[in-house]
């Protein structure tokens, strides 16, 4: 299949045409459940139950599990939502200079939606909603390798005087199979003074689970602890990352803080890749995917965020029809 293009149409369908075992990583943000309406029919997000959403989406990624190959990973972010009484899609569009949302989510995009409340979930209730879908794909065969909690520095404000505003969302790292592709390297962060400091010297210590020749079995004291202790190459990448999210003035709907994408293309996926994104919204993975040597696959259903996508890739000439 040509990669570095925009397949348009249901995903469920497009997806079909992907060869198996054809991609090396997946990033994607899907629709978030009940948050807005993109006045398309039976389209992912506008589910009258949180578990009709959590069915489709399983759906969908059993699909991506095919076209994955062996190695691959997928990098899943969905954020969560509160329930409220009764199910209504406003037909007030939104407008896009006042209420355009500065956070990265594929919801933000059209018509602002009530969600219905039933089963084990009350009015005012928190959804639940990006475990209960980690938790089904789990269960649908998906290993489900780490939660990451995206920190927003910068969150969306809120009225709310009950709770606390949020200022974070989950990322999942979820895999075909126990073995795959994962390059600790190329996201390393840096090592703190105090910890380069303690290689260069080294310590004392009584444990006897660090018995040491030199020190006479009573513990570390080397010249320099090596990198079993420290890696020069930087410490191993921590599980909350501290992004800021980034408004794009072209999109109603917010987008990707290129740095999110740019970590798990980075750490999943091998030069020359092919990086897929199946809710492709304004670009941002196929965008940071070719500035890091990767071909890319974008599927969306919007035809107005496809021009918006095209433009922003052939802006940087990266793009090409």
């Amino acid at each position: 299949m040509k990669s570095n293009t925009i397949l348009q149409g249901d995903v469920l369908d497009v997806i079909r045409g992907i060869p198996d075992s054809s991609i090396d990583c997946v990033v994607t943000s899907p629709p978030y459940w009940g948050l807005r309406d993109y006045g398309y029919g039976e389209q992912i997000g506008l589910e009258k139950t949180h578990q009709e959403f959590v069915d489709n989406l399983v759906k969908v990624f059993r699909d991506v599990r095919r076209v994955l190959k062996d190695d691959g990973t997928l990098w899943l972010n969905l954020g969560d939502t509160y329930a409220s009484n009764g199910y209504t899609a406003h037909k007030t569009k939104l407008d896009t200079k006042k209420d355009a949302p500065s956070a990265w989510s594929s919801e933000n995009r059209g018509f602002s939606v009530q969600k219905t409340v039933g089963g084990d979930i009350k009015a005012k209730d928190l959804v639940g909603i990006p475990w209960r879908v980690a938790l089904a794909l789990q269960a649908d065969g998906w290993y489900l390798r780490q939660d990451i909690i995206w920190h927003k520095p910068n969150p969306m404000p809120e009225s709310v005087k009950d709770r606390c505003t949020k200022s974070h969302e989950y990322i999942f790292l979820l895999t075909k199979s126990p073995k795959y592709y994962y390059d600790a390297d190329a996201i390393r962060e840096p090592v703190s003074e105090i910890s380069l400091k303690r290689a260069q010297y080294g310590w004392d210590c009584d444990r006897p689970s660090t018995k040491n020749a030199s020190m006479n079995g009573k513990g570390i004291h080397t010249k320099k602890m090596g990198t079993r202790f420290v890696n020069p190459k930087g410490r191993n990448k921590r599980s909350v990352w501290k992004i800021t999210t980034k408004p794009f003035k072209k999109a109603h709907f917010a987008t990707f803080p290129p740095e999110l994408p740019e970590f798990c293309i980075k750490a999943g996926s091998r030069k020359d890749g092919i990086i897929l994104d199946p809710f492709f919204g304004s670009g941002t993975t196929g965008l940071v995917a070719q500035k890091l040597g990767r071909k890319w696959i974008g599927i969306e259903l919007n035809p107005e965020y496809i021009e918006i996508a095209r433009e922003r890739l052939s802006q940087l000439e990266l793009f090409k029809p």
